[in-house]
């Protein structure tokens, strides 16, 4: 019998937009470039697409489950998942995030699950919320 630790990064961020904003800052391309990365990402289930990362290159995904406006899931590296949930909240929405499947035994993912948590809670789901905000404000996407 074999076992292994596996880790994950949860993060919630408020925003100020509606559910649909919000998804359409999850998969719309251009959008999503301009608070994360470069890609071709769409919300159909069985799509296959490549983020264009800084510092690592061009990343595998695929798309493993998409509920319009609630719910997105994207393999990302053939290892880990990624889980958007969007939940409707006062003027605005909690987006819920779960990056999953970091093995923790493996010293390089165990540093690298360490490393993304505060990457994501402190840069890219803030850059998120700002350019999502931005875009209600201005009643763009």
């Amino acid at each position: 019998m074999s076992y292994r630790r596996t880790g994950s990064i949860e993060v919630d961020q408020f925003i100020r937009a509606t559910p649909a904003r919000v998804w359409a800052a999850l998969t719309d391309p251009e959008t999503h470039a301009r608070w994360w990365a470069p890609g071709d990402v769409a919300d159909v289930v069985g799509h296959e697409f490549h983020l264009e990362m800084p510092g690592f290159g061009s990343v595998p995904c695929r798309v493993v489950a998409s509920v319009p406006h609630e719910r997105f899931v994207y393999t990302f590296n053939e290892v880990w998942t990624l889980t958007w949930r969007l939940v409707p909240e006062g003027d605005g929405t909690r987006l819920l995030l779960e990056h999953a499947g970091f093995d923790l035994d493996d010293h390089r993912q165990r540093d690298a699950c360490e490393r993304m948590g505060p990457g994501w809670r402190d840069t890219v789901l803030p850059r998120l919320a700002e350019l999502a905000e931005d875009l209600a404000a201005h009643g763009r996407v």
